[in-house]
């Protein structure tokens, strides 16, 4: 590997590997859909933004800061990171059902935010087949509670660190949850998002099902607000695996050159051995469970 600079993850994490993945688009729209379902906090996003005519151009600056705080250098995703603290401790809000104004960079919805988004990307890349054991999987939200976690202004001390506390949060949560007129509108729009003339077909042969792919992995309590029907969970599993072979069957070198293009400007930095492959943390596993007893296969 040469000589540069690996930023806040680095190519022996999970998440240099993890966020490689393509099913983490599907992960990223189920995120969307979780996050709505906080008042508070889809009401911060709905409130300073036109999120109804720029939905295209939030998804894309989500996807840019994942990429950049992933696989660029420590002061680029510092500098992401300051960029978002900035926009968000200058945003008010106020909550229809009090009237109270609050600040959009509250500690509590910045948690739920990034809760969130780890929980999601966690639960569709490992459900549609990513191979990541339960260690890894821990291995991971602690890595985003260290290094990912305060970019966007949490202190860590208040972060889960792990698959139970993760879930014990949901459970703390969940009594906040609540599918209003705001959470409808993001509903609406994934499901259907205006797209130009010649995009329809795409629209319809791609984006519904995979819009309507992220939002079958929702959990069941959150499937019950949108008031929306799922299939069985068993179909569910079947066909995030199915699209996560067919994605995974298109080579990376393909993937990766599509803007932002930051894997390759890693790899350019660091040397092949930086290249994202799940079978990196597989080895690793076997390493260091000696041999016969890996789970990584």
């Amino acid at each position: 590997m040469q000589d540069g600079d690996p930023g806040l993850f680095g190519p022996a994490s999970v998440t240099w590997q993890m966020h490689a993945d393509p099913m983490m688009w599907v992960a990223g729209v189920r995120a969307l859909y979780l996050q709505a379902l906080h008042p508070r906090a889809v009401g911060g996003v709905m409130q300073n933004s036109d999120f109804r005519r720029d939905a295209w151009g939030r998804l894309i600056r989500t996807a840019r800061f994942v990429a950049t705080t992933t696989y660029g250098t420590a002061e680029a995703a510092r500098e992401a990171g300051a960029r978002v603290r900035a926009i968000h401790g200058a945003l008010t809000a106020t909550d229809p059902a009090t009237g109270a104004v609050y600040g959009v960079d509250e500690p509590a919805l910045l948690l739920w935010v990034h809760c969130a988004e780890v929980e999601s990307y966690l639960h569709v890349v490992r459900r549609s087949g990513f191979p990541l054991t339960d260690g890894q999987a821990d291995r991971y939200i602690a890595e985003q509670r260290t290094a990912g976690a305060p970019l966007v202004g949490l202190d860590p001390r208040e972060v889960p660190a792990d698959r139970a506390e993760l879930a014990a949060y949901f459970e703390r949560v969940r009594p906040e949850l609540a599918a209003g007129p705001e959470a409808a509108d993001v509903d609406a729009f994934l499901r259907c998002p205006p797209v130009p003339a010649a995009l329809l077909a795409a629209r319809t042969a791609l984006w519904r099902p995979l819009a309507g792919l992220a939002y079958a992995a929702l959990p069941p309590y959150a499937r019950e607000l949108y008031a929306r029907p799922a299939p069985p969970p068993d179909v569910v599993t079947r066909r995030l695996r199915t699209a996560g072979a067919v994605l995974r069957r298109i080579p990376g070198r393909l993937r990766w050159r599509l803007p932002p293009k930051h894997i390759l400007r890693a790899m350019e930095r660091l040397g092949p051995g930086a290249r994202p492959s799940p079978y990196t943390l597989q080895g690793r596993v076997a390493i260091l469970d000696g041999p016969g007893e890996g789970t990584g296969g």
